[in-house]
Parts: structure tokens; sequence; C-alpha cells
């Protein structure tokens, strides 16, 4: 079930009704009701996956209370690799089982060895790179003793499954989240309508700016070998805001959704393109999923102790494995390490904590240096993303290698010109907004609070029709397929 749907629109007024107004004295049944509407969510897209999240959230929630009462550390550490085989083993065979049987079969026969290599007709369920992370911090912080296991299962399952952000995060942390489920919710008005309004420009994010540019990406995109080098580079341009809007967008309605219920998550984007250095970027980008690295993978590694070589290490590991969370395709990998190149530079001066203020903090506008820092960051960002979007890594170098070339000056010549002029329109004015906003927890939060009511309602009222008159045809979000 999309966010941008019909059956979502009806779906989620609903679920409200029934929470606040039928079950609203129990906290079990609010509970339960969200577990089941969770499942129900999840199971519209494919109801035979939801085996799949039962059975990992019953490991977790056992494997929990055996870590509580176990002393023994080498039994402690058994249960934990017994949550963690079962949850990335689900994660390494639907999404990478493929992967890893055609890379060694190209091996051998490049050794020449040739084999044969039997690929399955898997489908990947939706979200699952994403519950897979949230329940595994579970397990892993209650085997650090960071958080007390629950024997609560209808809160676990509801933890584990909650629909705002099940199939495309944030990846919140058990020590955030879980507790919510224990706690008496009651309405709160002001939370409610933050949350509205969080939804409403997550919607403008997805449906107006990402869905928009995506018609424009997939025809230059797909005709990379024969367009020009001004339609490549404006291509790649395109792809940054949809990646951003589709993305950010999610987590914005998931996290005012969420408010609309009485919980709160973790912000997932604090305005990416506005960094200052491609370790500020990282910082805001996808934040749900650099903490989880950071604090389950890079620390244990050694972090940045250690000698030289070592920390350099743990930097390349952790870009590289970010790269491969995304998908089982050679093109994620070189985007890790591509942006680990970017990083290392910054790391190894030790300017990497450089920019934890926001960016022309106080002021109207950025010096010349913050403007130039700005734009060098986004421009390292679009060369990326080429990776990123790319179906090859071959193609994403036709692709930049094509961007090089004289062309690159002319005036871009693509089939949906006045849909390029509109999308150009929309994308600075979204902009604008997103910079009043950039010391907000959405861009919209704390602008509109000052007007006065006539005109804040004139303004809701203008971008739900903006939603209406220019949002694209409904499409799947980009992180879907991750």
């Amino acid at each position: 079930m999309l966010f941008n749907s019909i059956e979502f629109a009806l779906f989620l007024p609903v679920v409200f009704f029934l929470y606040w107004f039928a079950v609203n004295r129990s906290l079990k049944v609010q509970n339960l009701l969200l577990l089941g509407a969770s499942y129900f969510f999840y199971g519209w897209w494919d109801w035979r996956f939801l085996g799949l999240i039962v059975f990992s959230s019953f490991v977790d929630f056992f494997v929990g209370l055996l870590l509580n009462k176990e002393e023994n550390p080498w039994k402690r550490k058994l249960w934990l690799w017994i949550s963690i085989s079962v949850n990335i083993g689900f994660l390494g065979f639907f999404k990478y089982y493929n992967f890893f049987a055609e890379s060694f079969s190209e091996a051998f026969t490049l050794l020449g060895a040739p084999i044969e290599a039997s690929r399955l007709s898997i489908v990947l369920p939706v979200g699952i790179s994403f519950y897979t992370f949230q329940t595994l911090s579970y397990s892993i912080d209650v085997y650090r003793r960071k958080l007390e296991p629950t024997k609560d299962i209808i809160s676990f399952f509801a933890f584990v499954s909650f629909f705002p952000q099940l199939v495309a995060g944030p990846i919140e942390r058990a020590t955030n989240l879980l507790p919510q489920f224990y706690k008496k919710r009651s309405f709160d008005y002001d939370k409610a309508t933050d949350g509205l309004r969080q939804i409403l420009w997550g919607l403008v994010k997805k449906v107006v700016i990402a869905d928009n540019c995506a018609p424009l990406v997939n025809q230059i995109f797909e005709n990379a070998d024969t367009t020009s080098a001004s339609n490549l580079l404006l291509g790649a341009v395109l792809f940054s805001f949809q990646i951003y809007g589709d993305f950010s967008g999610y987590s914005d309605i998931a996290i005012g959704t969420s408010r609309l219920f009485g919980f709160n998550l973790k912000k997932n984007f604090a305005y990416p393109y506005f960094s200052r250095d491609i370790a500020e970027f990282w910082r805001r980008w996808h934040i749900s999923l650099s903490t989880w690295f950071r604090d389950y993978v890079y620390i244990p590694l050694g972090g940045s102790k250690g000698k030289q070589w070592v920390r350099i290490r743990n930097v390349f590991i952790i870009f590289l494995v970010s790269g491969f969370w995304h998908g089982a395709n050679w093109t994620f990998l070189v985007w890790g390490l591509l942006n680990a190149l970017y990083f290392l530079p910054v790391f190894i001066r030790k300017k990497n904590r450089a920019h934890l203020d926001v960016v022309a903090q106080g002021r109207w506008f950025p010096t010349i240096s913050e403007t130039f820092q700005m734009l060098i960051t986004y421009a390292l960002t679009v060369l990326a993303w080429i990776f990123f979007r790319a179906d090859s890594v071959t193609d994403a170098f036709v692709y930049i290698k094509r961007m090089t070339n004289s062309s690159l000056f002319s005036i871009p010549t693509i089939t949906y010109t006045k849909h390029l002029f509109w999308i150009s329109v929309m994308l600075l004015v979204f902009l604008f907004f997103e910079w009043m906003g950039r010391d907000k927890e959405f861009a919209i939060e704390g602008l509109v609070k000052k007007w006065p009511m006539p005109l804040r309602y004139a303004f809701y009222l203008c971008l739900s029709m903006i939603i209406v008159l220019f949002g694209a045809k409904s499409q799947e979000f980009i992180y879907f397929q991750f």
C-alpha cells in the first residue's frame, strides 16, 4: 500500500478513528489494533511475505528473553548469533542470492573455468532491509545490556511492524520506539496538526517533486548513449532531486503519520543538499541508516581509534557495506566506494566534524565560502548518484564520459520541454522553502505557525491544490526496492 494512493487515503482515517475513538481506553487493544493494521498494510502488497516478518519477530522476541536469563558469555553470544543468522540469512537469500551466484559464475569464467550458476526467480520482500535492521538493533542492545527485553509480545510485534515506517524507514531503534508502546497515549492536538503538516510537505516532495522529475530522468538515462552532454547533466541533477524528494518525502509522511497516533520517530533527513562537506552530508542523509552502521559496525570495528590504516579501513568498510545494503548490484558498491573516497580527505585532516551547525545560522544568505562549499559538495554527490541510478557500472562510466564533451554547454533538448519548465519553477519554490526552514524538523514546520490562521489555511489549501493539479501519476517509492 503506497502512501500516495487512494487505498492509504481510506486506510489511514479508518485506523485513526478506531484507534482514538473505539479502543482508546485500553493500551493493549490499541497496540493490537496497530499490529493488525500494520499486517494488513504490509499484506496489501503480498500477504505471503507476512510469514517472514512474523517469524523474524518471534525469533528476536524469544532471543531477547533468553539473553536476559543467560549469564554464560558463550551461550549469550550463541543466542545473539542465532538472531543475526536468521535475520541476515533471510536478507541475504532474498536480496543477494542471485547477485553472488552470477558473480561467482563470472569470476570462474574469467579464470578459464566456466560454471553454470542457477538463477532463482526470487521476489524481494518490500521493506526487508529496514525491518531486519530494526529488529537486529533490539537483539544487539539486549545483548549489550543497554535495553531490558520486553515480555509484552504484542508491543514487540507492533514495534517491528509499525506500519508508518515499516517498508522504508526511518530504521528505528528499540531504545526509542519500543518504550513508546508501553505508555498510555493521549490525543495531542498540537502533535497531530504538526503531523498533518509534515504529511502534507512529504506528499509535496513525493508527488510534486520526485514523481515529476521521474519521467525526465527515465528518458535521459534510457537514452544516455545518444543524447547531449547538457541533457545528461540535467538528468543527473534531476535524479538528485527525485531521490531526495522520494525518500525524504516518505520519511516525512512516516514521521507525520506516527505523530497522529502519538508516536515520535527519529528525524531521517536534515536538508543534506545544504551540506558544506561530504561528512556533513552523511550526517544529514538517511540519518537512521548512517547512525545504525556507526553504532553497530563502525564502533565495534574500532571506530576512529587505533592506527591510521585501521581507521581508514573502517571508513571504507562502512561505506562499502552501506552501498551493498542498498542493493545487489556493483553500481551500489562503486557508489559506496566513491563516497568513501570523498570522505577520506576530510577524515584524514580530522575535519569531519567541522560543520555541526546549520549553514548560515541566523542569516538569510550563506557567505561566498559557504556557497562554494555547498556547490562542491552537491556536485560530488550528483556525480555519485549517477552510479546509483545506472543499470551497470559500465553504463555509469559511459554516462559520465559522454557528459564531458563539448555539448555540455548547449541548451538541453528533451521531449517534455513544457514539463521541464514547470518542474524547474517548482524546484526553485521548493528549494526556497527548504532553505527558509533548514533549522526546523521539516521545512514548513515553523514558517507557517507564525502566520495568521486564514493565511495559514490558505497556504495548506494551495499546497493541496498543487498536489492535485501537478502531482504526477502515482509511483512506488524508490526505496521500496531496498
